[in-house]
């Protein structure tokens, strides 16, 4: 295990971001002062779930870590584990794909940094996958979950008045979303250079009636683009995090977000206050000096 991280340090910080090559070189080191000492065929789940509980409850010598804080190094591992795994083919399978997340505390709020943002679609728009771009910028447009934009249909794609009806919810109320800017123009391509007449879905796999995986294709860009603890049900965060940024009170989040209550926006409101200070900041300055 300690070779691996040898050659996956010397083979994959370059590529990364100098800050987050140094975080994640500690939680390598971590790993590799503990099990480092293993052959690769005994890094098992349930091996990585023991020292999993280690971090989370502690022991002596060290400090007990938060569920975040302990996925981090989870996740450290499993993109260590994985390129071992497709680029050095020096393991089967990554063992890390049967061993449990701590769950972290509800309310979680990561949204994209504008070079962040800048990168995942720089990222998105060079991938293989003809979809995975446009999907994303439609995610971030609307704030729609994934599950909702993959299962769209064309019948629910106004591209005329710029609207999409979601007939699919997880509240299991039909909703409808303005299609607005890029994302329309996006969709507007896609619909003129539409191959498949054999499917309904706006983004088909190989099954006519099942939409595409694009987890491959995802995991791929965000590695590309350097981005780290993201996943894209964070992207939904994200176009709310800008909707508050930008104004919208929480009302109109939920609404946007299809949320029947102001509970599950409340952990944008800080985003909100922080706009409203700042307008009525330069307004006090543009009238009283």
């Amino acid at each position: 295990m300690a070779d691996l991280i040898d050659r996956y340090a010397r083979d994959v910080f370059p590529r990364k971001a100098p800050r987050n090559a140094k975080v994640q070189a500690a939680q390598l080191t971590w790993w590799k002062d503990y099990i480092g000492h293993h052959p690769l065929a005994d890094i098992t789940p349930p091996l990585v779930a023991e020292w999993r509980d280690k971090l989370v409850n502690g022991y002596p010598g060290t400090e007990r870590r938060g569920p975040a804080t302990v996925n981090r190094y989870l996740a450290a591992l499993s993109h260590c584990l994985t390129v071992a795994v497709k680029e050095y083919q020096w393991l089967p399978d990554n063992p890390l794909r049967k061993v449990a997340k701590p769950p972290e505390p509800r309310g979680r709020v990561r949204f994209l940094s504008d070079e962040e943002r800048t990168r995942l679609l720089t990222a998105c728009e060079a991938s293989a996958n003809p979809f995975l771009y446009p999907v994303v910028v439609l995610a971030i447009s609307t704030g729609m979950r994934q599950g909702e934009i993959m299962r769209l249909e064309w019948r629910d794609v106004d591209l005329q008045r710029g609207w999409i009806v979601l007939r699919q919810t997880k509240n299991g109320e039909q909703r409808g979303i303005p299609l607005m800017g890029k994302a329309r123009a996006l969709l507007q391509e896609h619909a003129r250079l539409r191959k498949r007449l054999d499917t309904p879905l706006l983004w088909p796999g190989r099954e006519p009636q099942k939409p595409m995986d694009l987890r491959k294709a995802w995991e791929a860009a965000l590695q590309q683009a350097d981005i780290e603890d993201f996943t894209f049900h964070d992207l939904r965060h994200s176009a709310a995090s800008y909707l508050a940024m930008n104004g919208a009170s929480l009302n109109e989040i939920a609404e946007v977000l299809g949320h029947k209550t102001l509970a599950m926006v409340k952990r944008y409101a800080h985003l909100s206050e922080t706009h409203t200070t700042g307008v009525v900041a330069s307004m006090n300055e543009r009238i009283f000096g």
